[in-house]
């Protein structure tokens, strides 16, 4: 069963940095894309940032120049460095991956979150 757990959230003042990590457990036989989310309050969910399986990234133009997302295939981690932060950051941020997995002997596909981690940015 496969399973991702996000870690690296907390509480931090404007201008400040986190780093989210997000791990993937399970039966892996390889990660393709990996994103983060975020979903403030009264908000919808909305895309941070992704990186394909080849290492191409794309961001929320919100966040282009201030957050950097990252992967280890060796260690099926992904990362978030959050820095500068500003108030309107403040959200739960969700990691979400496409993860190949054997089963049945064949091998399949499926999307996969995990729980989430409260960033909260004071100003």
């Amino acid at each position: 069963q496969v399973q991702l757990v996000e870690s690296g959230g907390g509480l931090v003042q404007a201008g400040g940095s986190l780093r989210l990590s997000c791990a993937a457990s399970g039966s892996i036989s390889a990660i393709n894309t990996m994103a983060w989310y975020r979903q403030a309050p009264g908000k919808q969910r909305e895309l941070v940032a992704s990186i394909t399986r080849a290492g191409t990234t794309n961001y929320a133009d919100s966040v282009k120049g201030r957050f950097t997302i990252s992967r280890d295939d060796a260690e099926n981690t992904g990362y978030l460095q959050t820095n500068s932060l500003k108030p309107e950051d403040t959200a739960v941020y969700y990691c979400a991956a496409a993860i190949m997995y054997y089963t049945g002997g064949k091998f399949r596909t499926d999307d996969y979150w995990g729980q989430g981690t409260q960033v909260t940015v004071s100003s």
